[in-house]
């Protein structure tokens, strides 16, 4: 893989819903200096958020074009509705075929949350998500469909005339949904979705009693490091991003700004 002026460590491709506002500015905290990343949007004009899932859903190969032969090391959908509509086994085999075609990993942040549960050996997980009922119940399912036991599952979902109900959601939401759980007995809690902040949550609580908390787009940016470094992916470097010094100065120069 060659060195890439403004990437020396690795290039990532990201695939992000089109009026996403979160993905690239949670990638631009999280991501260390010297990694890298291009997007690309996955487009709909259906009116519903299921139909705009199963649009991108039916889209991803052809949307995989839009990085050419741009030198990257994986490939992330940061999109998590998908996922639960397909289910984990019709997902892990897409994403065998998808990296197949672009000849690199292609991963989701559903996976990445998988994948980090499973090297915490957390099976009890409290789950919150910025999901209207349809979508609620389908990402029960799915993470119920993944082996793991929903302790708590809870939305910060609220109707609103702003440009999106999901990205819209503001960081103090969702902590106010993660206090929720305070007070059950789970291994991690895990803040769902690409689209809701959930940086500043992080940074505030990282734990909820000895269970660890975590979000999918940072398991998502987690995962892409060890893909970029072309290493198995370790519960330490997880565990350890919230607290390093890059991300902290990062949040804290944000919330300077407020």
């Amino acid at each position: 893989m060659m060195r890439l002026e403004y990437a020396p460590k690795g290039l990532l491709g990201v695939l992000t819903p089109q009026a996403n506002t979160t993905v690239e500015p949670e990638l631009a905290i999280m991501m260390p200096p010297g990694y890298g990343w291009i997007n690309a949007r996955l487009t709909s004009s259906a009116g519903s958020i299921e139909e705009r899932l199963a649009e991108y859903l039916k889209n991803f190969e052809a949307a995989l074009v839009q990085f050419a032969n741009a030198p990257v090391s994986a490939i992330a959908i940061a999109c998590s509705g998908p996922s639960y509509f397909m289910g984990g086994a019709r997902e892990d085999e897409m994403l065998a075929r998808l990296s197949d075609k672009a000849g690199v990993p292609v991963f989701t942040a559903t996976r990445s949350v998988i994948d980090a549960l499973a090297l915490m050996d957390a099976k009890r997980v409290a789950l919150v998500s910025p999901y209207p009922d349809s979508l609620q119940q389908a990402s029960d399912r799915y993470w119920q469909g993944r082996g793991l036991e929903l302790v708590r599952s809870c939305s910060a979902y609220r109707d609103t005339k702003e440009f999106h109900a999901i990205y819209s959601l503001t960081g103090a939401a969702a902590q106010a949904s993660l206090d929720t759980v305070r007070g059950a007995d789970f291994d991690a809690a895990v803040m769902l979705g690409t689209g809701m902040p959930t940086l500043g949550p992080i940074f505030d609580t990282r734990s909820i009693g000895t269970a660890p908390v975590l979000s999918c787009m940072y398991c998502l940016a987690w995962r892409a490091i060890a893909y970029m470094d072309h290493q198995p992916p370790h519960i330490d470097a997880l565990l350890a991003m919230a607290g390093s010094a890059t991300f902290g100065e990062r949040m804290k120069a944000l919330r300077s700004m407020a």
